[in-house]
């Protein structure tokens, strides 16, 4: 039908807009606001002609520029209670003068409407197949429990029978402004509308009509919106901290859509994420996962799955993906646009490589848990060696403190990992100063009682630095020991590599800490000195800038 039909869109756009003054050339995600619309007519398959009607030299110079035809209106269409009616059937008789022809269907585009489709545009001009139809109008589902109020009787009134969820409510439509599409027999000086009136329903998000500066914020936030992959594993071996990690940026992303992939042979992970709201699907080999990219179709691949290969990142770069990775010191990395490693400082000379604490995310919890309060006394002793503990470190530090005339409590958290949990159960359950606990959810609660705790040179002592509780470390390994941060000057005893400290040496370190108020003090200050409430932050800085280069080489690469 529509090859044989003139098709003729209006953009109305007046230079004196009240709400938000020169709104139509205002820039919206670095476009001019008009461009959205002349954008999405342009784009479309059936549309001939778009034509933006104004009285404003620059709007009508900015039209021109992006490739509409301008007809300008006269000082009696421009006036602040001008209808549109009368401006529409202007416009449309001035392109007909000129094309010596009749359109056979007339569109109003509003350029407040920024977030429409071209699909919805189309979708509203093939409601004309049917010709019954005279008019068609953009609507959103606004169904909600709404009340009216009686002049009369000074009072007000349900305009709902029964209180129910929204979802039971019948479907109640409301103009969104955005599309008023109508045959060209209908559009008159005082109206645009036929008898017949058909509607093509939209998204929440496309529903927004820009007049406050509100409804600017909601748009650009909907114009900036990303599709974010996320790919995270949790299992024994490895612990809950990288799922931890993408669960605390997850919740900070509120203007994105997030979708978290698992492998289905991890199944804590799979746990972990069934207890939360976000979405996720589970894969069981590399040939799914790019199923199920190729289907979500992401601008971001977040990788929190250690060493990644070269042929796997490689892969990701092909299909056009911005790749950002947690951890990673594979091969792979290299080939990543960013990667973060907030725990080892290291130097790899890679320019898409940033690393330290600025790039640690706290989990949640911490943020809302305030710092301690050093005392005098110390009453309880926190020891947590991470998911694996492979050198039983922990049973050395217990060991190590019950030899001395300390009485207070002494709570242990083993990983899940952790294969020595029913000696150590064993060994201690009669006495009483001693709980052990494993794999808890809480360890925030456990970090903030403690007085002083001994852990690895991992995650956990950026969580311990955020609280400012004296820390006494024994590293798990060489690559632990490398760990920059874990310095004096950042408040922490190092002892170095936990498997070569003598039970005797930890006796006089902790009798050391447990006796000097003032140094539990000072390695309290040297933490809080220190900001690590800014993770987040720091990361999606770091990753805009990357992203506004990934785009540009894009957008060069398609030029050429």
């Amino acid at each position: 039908m529509f090859n044989n039909n003139m098709i003729l869109v209006v953009i109305p756009a007046r230079g004196g807009s009240k709400g938000i003054p020169r709104k139509n050339l205002r820039l919206l995600d670095n476009k001019p606001l008009i461009s959205y619309a002349i954008g999405v007519a342009k784009a479309s398959q059936y549309v001939d002609d778009v034509v933006v009607t104004t009285d404003d030299s620059q709007i009508a110079l900015i039209a021109e520029k992006f490739g509409a035809s301008v007809v300008r209106r006269s000082e009696e269409l421009s006036h602040d209670d001008a209808l549109l009616d009368p401006v529409v059937h202007d416009a449309m008789i001035q392109k007909e003068k000129l094309a010596f022809d009749e359109y056979d269907i007339v569109i109003t585009l509003q350029p407040t409407s920024p977030l429409i489709k071209t699909q919805t545009l189309d979708a509203a001009i093939e409601k004309f197949d049917d010709f019954g139809v005279d008019s068609v109008i953009s609507v959103v589902d606004d169904r909600h429990l709404s009340w009216g109020y009686d002049e009369d009787n000074k009072r007000y009134f349900p305009n709902y029978i029964e209180r129910v969820n929204r979802d039971d409510l019948p479907k109640s439509y409301r103009e969104t402004g955005a599309i008023l599409a109508t045959r060209r027999s209908f559009v008159q000086e005082n109206s645009r509308l036929g008898t017949n009136i058909g509607i093509i329903e939209v998204s929440r998000e496309e529903s927004v009509n820009i007049e406050t500066y509100q409804d600017w914020w909601m748009a650009e936030n909907y114009l900036r919106k990303k599709r974010i992959a996320i790919v995270v594993n949790a299992y024994d071996e490895i612990g809950t901290s990288h799922i931890d990690r993408c669960l605390a940026m997850a919740s900070k992303l509120v203007f994105h859509e997030v979708l978290f992939l698992v492998n289905e042979h991890r199944q804590l992970g799979i746990d972990i994420l069934s207890k939360v709201n976000y979405a996720f699907r589970t894969y069981d080999n590399s040939r799914d996962l790019f199923k199920i990219l190729s289907e979500y179709q992401p601008h971001i691949v977040v990788n929190d799955i250690l060493d990644t290969s070269e042929e796997y990142i490689s892969a990701l770069k092909e299909e056009g993906y911005f790749v950002v990775n947690f951890e990673d010191l594979g091969i792979g990395g290299k080939l990543a646009d960013v990667v973060f490693d907030d725990l080892y400082e290291h130097e790899l000379g890679e320019l898409n490589v940033f690393t330290g604490h600025n790039y640690f995310m706290l989990k949640d919890e911490f943020h809302y848990q305030p710092a301690k309060i050093i005392t005098n006394d110390v009453n309880r002793v926190l020891i947590s060696f991470g998911e694996v503990d492979p050198h039983n470190l922990t049973e050395k530090v217990i060991e190590s403190i019950i030899s001395t005339n300390y009485e207070g409590r002494i709570d242990v958290i083993v990983g899940l990992a952790y294969d020595k949990l029913e000696e150590l159960i064993s060994k201690y359950e009669s006495n009483p100063l001693i709980q052990i606990y494993k794999g808890v959810s809480n360890i925030s609660e456990f970090m903030f009682k403690a007085d002083i705790i001994f852990t690895s040179a991992n995650k956990s002592i950026y969580e311990i630095c955020s609280l400012g509780i004296p820390t006494i470390c024994l590293c798990q390994d060489d690559r632990e020991e490398s760990h920059a941060f874990v310095t004096l000057n950042n408040g922490f005893i190092n002892l170095g590599l936990g498997e070569f400290v003598e039970k005797e040496e930890l006796t006089q370190e902790f009798i050391k800490i447990v006796n000097d108020y003032e140094l539990r003090r000072e390695l309290h200050e040297k933490m809080l000195a220190i900001d690590l409430r800014y993770g987040f932050e720091n990361i999606t800085s770091v990753v805009e800038k990357e992203y506004r280069k990934f785009e540009f080489n894009k957008r060069l690469r398609k030029d050429e």
